[in-house]
């Protein structure tokens, strides 16, 4: 295997500024639109902003908010500060915005003045700052010295910067390693949170597998479309930060990514290069393409127009997604197999990759035109993968890798980090899969359960269950994807239901009238559709845990 060489990643970003000093860098789509030197002015502004307020190297700074030019320019000045930069997902209820903060110990929080409103500072009692972030107004400061910092801030830059700002003035602090770089959060959840604890070598690695492993034609002339959580690995790294070091245009979407949105953003951007989630796919599949093929199924079925079909099927796609675009790379959750197989089948340009938040996130990746049909693709370069069952190729077992795309640990989390490791020093991803005799990766399911919800979003099931598991007369809950549809499986407590005088049919009725209730505790894009009833209890392992793998439905 190759030998990992480190380089310092905010010196990649320090080059990159330099040389694209003119080149647009960051745009709200359909808004403004910031110049490498636009965004490196502003970040030196905050920098001074940071060095008055007393943040030091390794201290954390918080953000929370939709994804726009600002949030990169928060971002990036944090880390190149040597700050830790702390990404909250905008959509996570305040409480959780609160815990979070607290827990990661951040003295400096961006926000978006939406959720301002609805936090209580007095719940953040570390905090020395709050920024808007699309404007850098202080929204509160500790004390009046610290407020001052914000109306003589243009004042300080004008100091420090007398002859203008300049290329020979971007001097990014110099990571090493080992250093910790960010906390990014699995979750919003205070009893189920992982801060996930992100060092250099892991963004330095993911950054140099897409420039030289992925093979992805991306220069400082190319256009991305960020539609991903900024707040999640996946879009961070493959849609801003990759970006950022080559000198490509990314262009956010600052709003709800509809099929919609996206489609319009496609058609006007023409980028060059797509990352997504396998649901947005989909459900242009279901509403573009599917009428189609079902309208003209006879015809499919002959050989020469069925060929001819094919291709305008995928020319039709193509164009769809902008037309320029060198190809859809998919991960976050498994793909449709229908799906999939007609895409491999008009031979669109796609490819599913695999990943995690404590990869940051690469695991597995192949071009589209290498890989296999439901695979993930090979082991990521740097990295080692390994299946812990007795025969590999055909026995499903544990996906566990080793290398430097793997966290340091959990904040503050000795004891979930300990698990989350084997005795031998490699990570254990609670992923179960096979690996073939060409080192394709096929995932068998994820026994951590996830759900990817439909921009991208992480729904742990846990956290929902808690909720539904508080409502009277219910023993246990399971919260399951169920084709696209959120669904709890519920065992109610028929028994004493009916001692109250309540008969099955009205002890139903009345716990799916309690979804609202439910869901004004859930974010929205984790909202419960659906309620099902079991007539008996869920089966369960020795330890009393319910059997999940038993009620997956995709």
């Amino acid at each position: 295997m190759e030998e990992f060489k480190f380089k310092s990643v905010n010196k990649l970003f320090e080059k990159s500024f330099k040389e694209n000093w003119d080149r647009p860098a960051l745009s709200n789509y359909q808004g403004v639109t910031l110049n490498y030197n636009d965004v490196a002015r502003r970040i030196a502004k905050l920098q001074i902003a940071f060095e008055q307020c007393g943040l030091v190297k390794g201290d954390k700074v918080a953000l929370c908010g939709r994804n726009q030019a600002n949030w990169g320019v928060s971002f990036l000045a944090a880390l190149t500060y040597g700050a830790v930069p702390v990404p909250i997902l905008h959509e996570f209820k305040p409480g959780n915005i609160h815990y979070l903060v607290n827990h990661s110990e951040a003295k400096v929080l961006f926000v978006d003045d939406y959720i301002w409103e609805q936090l209580n500072i007095e719940e953040m009692p570390g905090i020395y700052v709050v920024v808007q972030i699309n404007t850098f107004k202080f929204l509160y400061a500790k004390n009046e010295q610290l407020a001052d910092v914000r109306a003589h801030l243009n004042e300080s830059f004008g100091k420090k910067y007398p002859d203008n700002f300049e290329p020979k003035d971007v001097n990014y602090y110099e990571d090493s390693a080992d250093e910790l770089a960010l906390i990014n959060y699995t979750s919003g959840s205070s009893g189920f949170s992982k801060g996930v604890m992100i060092p250099y070598r892991a963004l330095y690695s993911n950054m140099n597998f897409a420039c030289y492993y992925a093979d992805l034609p991306l220069s400082n002339k190319s256009q991305v479309v960020s539609m991903l959580p900024m707040a999640h690995m996946y879009g961070m790294m493959f849609e801003f930060l990759y970006e950022m070091v080559l000198g490509c245009h990314v262009h956010f979407l600052t709003r709800v990514p509809s099929p919609k949105i996206i489609m319009q953003a496609f058609a006007e951007i023409h980028p060059d290069v797509i990352i997504a989630v396998p649901l947005v796919i989909e459900k242009i599949y279901k509403s573009k393409l599917k009428p189609i093929i079902d309208r003209n199924r006879l015809f499919f079925n002959m050989p020469i127009l069925d060929k001819i079909l094919l291709g305008k099927v995928r020319n039709e796609l193509v164009n769809t997604f902008g037309g320029k675009f060198d190809e859809v790379i998919l991960g976050g959750a498994a793909f449709n197999p229908e799906v999939e197989s007609f895409f491999k089948k008009i031979q669109f340009p796609y490819t599913v990759g695999y990943g995690m938040t404590e990869a940051a996130p690469i695991l597995g990746y192949a071009h589209w035109d290498k890989t296999k049909l439901y695979s993930c693709g090979q082991c990521a370069p740097y990295m080692q993968m390994r299946i812990d069952s007795e025969d590999p190729q055909t026995i499903s077992g544990e996906v566990q890798v080793k290398g430097p795309n793997v966290m340091l640990g959990y904040y503050k989390n000795e004891k979930a980090t300990a698990e989350s490791f084997t005795e031998d020093g490699w990570f254990r991803t609670g992923d179960m899969g096979i690996i073939d005799s060409d080192g394709f990766l096929f995932l068998r399911g994820r026994s951590k359960c996830m759900i990817l919800g439909p921009s991208g979003q992480n729904i742990y099931p846990e956290e929902l269950e808690g909720v539904v598991n508080n409502v009277t007369y219910v023993v246990d809950s399971l919260v399951i994807d169920d084709h696209g549809t959120i669904t709890s499986l519920i065992y109610p407590d028929y028994h004493t239901a009916e001692a109250d005088g309540l008969s099955r049919e009205q002890l139903e009725k009345r716990l799916i009238d309690s979804l609202p209730e439910i869901n004004k505790e859930l974010p929205k894009y984790a909202q419960i559709k659906k309620m099902e009833f079991l007539p008996e209890d869920f089966e369960r392992t020795p330890k009393k845990s319910i059997k999940r793998y038993l009620y997956q439905r995709n």
